[in-house]
């Protein structure tokens, strides 16, 4: 269940932009709706124990084990880490422990996997359908039960129900970061998307420190950080009942008008029509004000809604995809976005494994929760300096995707293999910094290359093509269904998947390149050809 909070986030609000287009709303409304959904970004987001998902699970309160390799004790933890100081000792229970992480990564991970790729498109249909705040409840709902579960439930099929409820609420962060959309003015989407994405990465930071510092200064148990998650989540809950319902929404709740659609969608007899020039090419980013009448003294004559074709609206979007992607750029960076993500989500899913099978935290102090901070901080900077990055990416983008994907490569394996619980740190760190700086411009890449109203759809597909390729790797690497390998293992082979990454667009790099410098010789060869 440690799952890629920033990257599931950053999925989840690239698809959310798919909905945003819906009724006007006064420019004075649009403060209390960014200041409660801000509250419950930052407190779903504020969850102290989860960096240290792994060792709860296998620690006393949970003991997920194949067999009961330590009995509780009468001791505490501190004094049973200075009861096991003997280095002989030491060696043998952690190779006893690395036997028993397979329980928890072959057989309950896998989960959170599987739920999250089943719930993704019906979620975000729901989304749109229910108008945003009933699944921001759902998801305020999943939340709290499933770190009241953490609490509370036992046994291998609890914590399995468990990973369930957790990948609806991480499918559900669609209505979170789509639903300001509904409720505010056209003018004020930059804005407000800036708020909501950073009140999620404050309360993820916030809570990475907090609970390192709890567990390492204060002593805390990780029970007790799941009590504050709990309470934290339980708070979001609270908030995302003030939050004012959205009356339109972009396919199913439409602003009709006798003039013109939204978004270049027409409605005619109750079904969906989009408009010619929206959908025979590709554009830039357009001008989206013109298309939403949001500034005019009399505002639409609104007919009663009919309700639209579904089927139509799923044909509609058929027709997009097919749009979207017939432009080479954009294939080249969605396959570099979805095959890369799919990468990240399982080095981030498993790593707390792999640095329990390094140092166990039975038996030493970890710092989980600081390295997330730091990786997710650094990052953050990195994703600020991609502003100031001056490249011929059409020339040079598949050349450095294909760098970087292997120096994603040797951290994951340095990882793996060095041994050190210190050099794992600082590896992961590299390693999502990395991702986060190419995954940003990935970003950029693809939305220069789309309309407004298909970026998010492409995004959406982009990252369910990651889910079921995850699900595949999961279903042969992981699973106890399929080769169940140890965690070990599993990091290699995570190692070659980036490093066949880098071959593959090292190759269509070459080729690109070679393609240009062809084409710039050719004119040259022409004119001599005229001049002589």
């Amino acid at each position: 269940m440690d799952v890629p909070g920033p990257v599931s986030r950053r999925a989840a609000a690239a698809a959310a932009t798919m909905l945003l287009r819906t009724a006007r709303v006064p420019r004075e409304g649009w403060l209390l709706p960014t200041s409660l959904l801000c509250a419950y970004g930052f407190f779903a987001s504020l969850r102290p124990s989860e960096p240290f998902l792994t060792p709860y699970l296998l620690g006393p309160d949970k003991n997920l084990t194949k067999r009961e390799l330590l009995p509780h004790s009468s001791q505490s933890p501190k004094s049973s880490t200075a009861r096991d100081s003997s280095p002989g000792l030491y060696l043998k229970r952690r190779s006893q422990l690395g036997e028993s992480l397979p329980y928890v990564f072959n057989e309950i991970y896998p989960v959170w996997t599987y739920s999250y790729l089943v719930l993704l498109f019906p979620v975000f249909l729901a989304t749109d359908y229910l108008r945003y705040k009933p699944v921001v409840l759902l998801q305020g709902l999943s939340l709290i039960v499933t770190w009241f579960m953490l609490l509370y439930a036992q046994g291998l099929l609890a914590i399995q129900f468990l990973e369930f409820f957790y990948g609806i609420a991480t499918a559900t962060e669609i209505a979170y970061y789509s639903y300001i959309y509904s409720v505010v003015d056209l003018s004020r989407y930059q804005k407000v998307t800036s708020y909501s994405r950073t009140a999620t990465l404050v309360g993820f930071t916030v809570g990475s420190v907090l609970g390192q510092i709890l567990v390492s200064v204060a002593g805390w148990s990780l029970f007790s950080l799941n009590v504050i998650s709990l309470t934290c989540v339980s708070v979001a809950f609270a908030v995302a009942w003030f939050l004012p319902m959205p009356q339109k929404s972009l396919f199913f709740h439409h602003v009709h008008s006798t003039c013109k659609g939204v978004n270049g969608i027409k409605i005619q007899n109750g079904g969906i029509v989009t408009d010619t020039s929206a959908s025979n090419h590709l554009p830039g980013w357009e001008d989206v004000e013109s298309k939403i009448p949001l500034n005019v003294e009399d505002p639409p004559v609104e007919e009663p809604e009919p309700q639209p074709d579904r089927l139509l609206v799923l044909k509609v979007l058929w027709n997009d995809f097919l749009m979207c992607y017939s432009s080479r750029p954009l294939l080249c960076w969605s396959v570099w976005w979805a095959l890369s993500t799919c990468g990240y989500f399982q080095v981030i899913n498993y790593t707390q494994g792999l640095w329990e099978q390094v140092m166990p935290s039975r038996y030493a102090a970890i710092y989980n929760g600081g390295v997330e901070a730091v990786s997710t901080l650094l990052g953050a900077v990195a994703v600020f300096a991609v502003g100031y990055i001056k490249i011929s990416w059409s020339t040079w983008g598949e050349m450095t995707l294909s760098l970087c994907s292997l120096l994603i490569a040797a951290a994951v394996y340095i990882m793996d293999t060095v041994g050190n619980i210190w050099v794992c740190y600082a590896s992961y760190v590299v390693f999502r910094i990395i991702y986060m700086l190419l995954i940003t411009i990935a970003t950029f890449q693809i939305a220069a290359n789309l309309s407004m109203e298909r970026y998010a759809l492409v995004f959406g597909v982009n990252t369910f093509i990651a889910l079921a390729l995850q699900t595949l790797l999961t279903l042969i690497v992981v699973d106890a269904s399929g080769l169940g390998l140890e965690i070990t293992t599993q990091f290699l082979i995570y190692a070659g998947y980036f490093a066949l990454i880098a071959v593959v667009f090292l190759a269509n790099g070459i080729v690109t390149i070679m393609k240009k410098y062809t084409k710039q010789e050719d004119p040259e060869s022409s004119s001599q050809v005229t001049t002589s």
